[in-house]
């Protein structure tokens, strides 16, 4: 499958319905549609654009945690004003 641009996006979510992944749109941006979708360790970000696609993949592991504490700490390590 290629993607470049817009006109990819009906294909590239068909594509995703087969596969059974489930994905979330947003329009963040006035010049894009964002397709977000999580895979057993990553979360990936696609943006369409008119003429070309861009994507992010934000990789970790899903251990579970219980500390509250931790929580905090990392949204304010990952969130802060500092």
């Amino acid at each position: 499958m290629t993607l470049s641009g817009i006109k990819d996006l009906i294909p590239f979510l068909n594509y995703l319905d087969r596969e059974k992944i489930y994905y979330r749109l947003d329009h963040v941006r006035d010049d894009t549609i964002m397709v977000s979708f999580t895979l057993v360790g990553a979360r990936i970000e696609l943006d369409f654009f008119d003429d070309h696609i861009e994507f992010s993949i934000f990789k970790g592991t899903e251990a579970v945690e219980d500390n509250v504490e931790l929580l905090f700490q990392q949204i304010q390590a990952h969130w802060g004003d500092d």
